[in-house]
């Protein structure tokens, strides 16, 4: 079995910066991608950043400049730091990773539980 845990959410006033981390556990034998989604109040989830195993990154357009994805391989990890935190950038932030688990035929889509970023005007 696989978990991924979050950590870092909270509440921020506009202009200030957060660091969301994510770490995957359990019979892991690759990691694919790895990133975040994001879900606001009456919205759909959308994409916010991803990270390949080769290291590439793919920003959401709303976050470019402000937002920095990175992944420590040696831990299963993936941060996200957040930097010029606007109020629409409030939401529930959830960690994604593509996981081939031991004795697994192909990597399958994994999700954390969510933490809730609060950005005040």
């Amino acid at each position: 079995q696989v978990q991924l845990v979050e950590s870092g959410g909270g509440l921020v006033q506009a202009g200030g910066s957060l660091r969301l981390s994510c770490a995957a556990s359990g019979s892991i034998f690759s990691i694919n991608a790895m990133g975040w989604y994001r879900q606001g109040p009456g919205k759909q989830r959308d994409l916010v950043a991803i990270i390949t195993s080769g290291g590439r990154t793919i920003n959401a357009d709303s976050v470019k400049g402000r937002f920095t994805i990175s992944r420590d391989d040696a831990k299963n990890t993936v941060s996200l730091q957040m930097n010029s935190l606007k109020p629409e950038d409030t939401a529930v932030y959830y960690c994604y990773a593509d996981i081939k688990v031991t004795g697994g035929t192909s990597a399958v889509p994994y999700w954390g539980q969510g933490t809730q970023v609060t950005v005040s005007s």
